[in-house]
């Protein structure tokens, strides 16, 4: 294999980015960053799993990026259905890696905790491994099923373990994950990089609105995101609730663009919350429509309550909120007030009578939700910029291929807190 690379221009060099919970491009964060890397002279590669409805492809070349798919069953009834989801895509990656070959990084993103494992085969063949961390695996298992630090929650602190010992350079979405980083897996300062996403202000550009989406209220709120267990799609439903029945606000129709694994549960909410003739489920739409449903929206709905995740995580919803000049409420996160700054107004955490006042205090107020939209964009196409992003994703990549003695000469490789070097 030719020597590795000394800095961040990837001519005549080769990535392999590997993602196991979406596929790619629908993966916008991971999209992105191969893009950058293909401008920047690599020659990308991706393993991932094949999408439902779109990416569904075994394998596809799409704007110089290569992308090979396989198939993949979500997990389904506990433990044992992620065992056999995660098995199956560690088989699947590992044997996709070997039909690519030979490359200078291997571009690991989580969740799970588990890419290390094929990211350590390919270093011991040359590569440098950049660990991208999407998620904090073990406060995503403690926020979402609930069991506290359990022996599964002690093997997830134990895998994360690994995956720092194993990384060269690490990605973090933000400063609370570099903290973690730092902190937890014990890296050098110089070896994590903050890579922020942001919205594709190409791709998201506001249109004209169109009244009939309002269903003939004058007001239209709108939640964009996933349905799981830690996203608050709950939580939105029952401020609704309160909404009109607390403050009597019935001029409102709201519309919850997205899925997932609760979908079908926030359905029957809505439904007992008697809600089902003011509130619309989409499901997943394409950008045009997302496009449409954001244009129109007077007030978006970020109702994801503080657990361990969602307090230290950059939501995306928010970023695509403030690229599309929407005023919107949140819970007060740590991470949601450095996205939104003024851009958003903000509850006490988890306090549903409080989101919905707000949400009424918004829709009052036309000149305050032009001004806050107006702050959000600016901040998208500011310091938020993917620009900047960039930049810190390029650097990061000279960083892992700067000579220097790999980390398996200076020590075996075990489970445990890492030497500072």
């Amino acid at each position: 294999m030719p020597g590795s690379p000394a800095g961040g221009d990837g001519r005549g060099r080769r990535a392999l980015v590997l993602v196991e919970n979406l596929s790619v491009p629908f993966d916008r964060r991971v999209w992105q960053e191969c893009t950058t890397l293909r401008d920047a002279g690599w020659t990308v590669h991706v393993i991932c799993p094949r999408g439902t409805k779109r990416d569904t492809e075994a394998e596809a070349v799409i704007d110089g990026v290569r992308i090979h798919r396989y198939p993949l069953r979500a997990a389904t009834g506990g433990p044992a259905g992620y065992l056999r989801e995660y098995g199956s895509a560690l088989w699947h990656t590992a044997r996709l890696a070997r039909r690519v070959g030979p490359v200078h990084v291997v571009h690991a993103c989580n969740p799970p905790d588990l890419l290390f494992l094929p990211a350590l085969w390919l270093k011991r063949r040359g590569a440098r491994f950049v660990f991208d961390q999407h998620d904090l695996v073990p406060e995503l298992y403690l926020s979402r099923f609930d069991r506290g630090e359990d022996l599964l929650y002690r093997g997830v602190r134990a895998l994360e373990r690994l995956t720092y010992r194993a990384a060269d350079v690490v990605l973090a979405t933000n400063e609370s994950y570099r903290d973690v980083a730092l902190r937890r897996g014990g890296l050098r300062p110089e070896d994590v990089f903050v890579v922020r996403s942001a919205p594709d202000t190409e791709r998201f550009r506001p249109v004209e609105p169109e009244p009939e989406l309002k269903r003939g209220k004058p007001h239209l709120l709108c939640y964009l995101g996933v349905m799981g267990p830690q996203d608050g799609v709950d939580y939105a439903l029952r401020a609704l609730a309160k909404l009109r029945d607390e403050l009597g606000r019935t001029d409102w129709h709201a519309v919850f663009v997205g899925g997932g694994d609760t979908f079908e549960a926030m359905v029957a909410l809505s439904r007992r919350l008697g809600l089902a003739e003011r509130v619309e489920f989409t499901g997943r739409v394409p950008d045009a429509d997302l496009v449409r449903y954001l244009s129109t929206a007077d007030v978006c709905l970020s109702p994801d309550p503080r657990n361990p995740l969602n307090d230290v995580s950059t939501m995306n919803k928010v970023l695509e909120y403030m690229v599309m000049g929407r005023p919107m409420v949140s819970f007060d996160l740590r991470e949601a007030r450095v996205s939104a700054g003024d851009a958003a107004v903000y509850a006490p955490a988890n306090d549903e009578a409080e989101f919905a006042r707000l949400v009424a205090l918004l829709m009052d107020d036309p000149e305050k939700r032009a001004w806050m939209g107006k702050l959000g964009q600016e901040r998208i196409n500011g310091p938020l910029a993917w620009r900047n992003s960039q930049r810190a994703l390029l650097d990061a990549y000279a960083a892992a291929c700067r000579a220097r003695p790999a980390r398996s000469a200076r020590g075996p490789f075990r489970l445990g807190r890492r030497p500072r070097r």
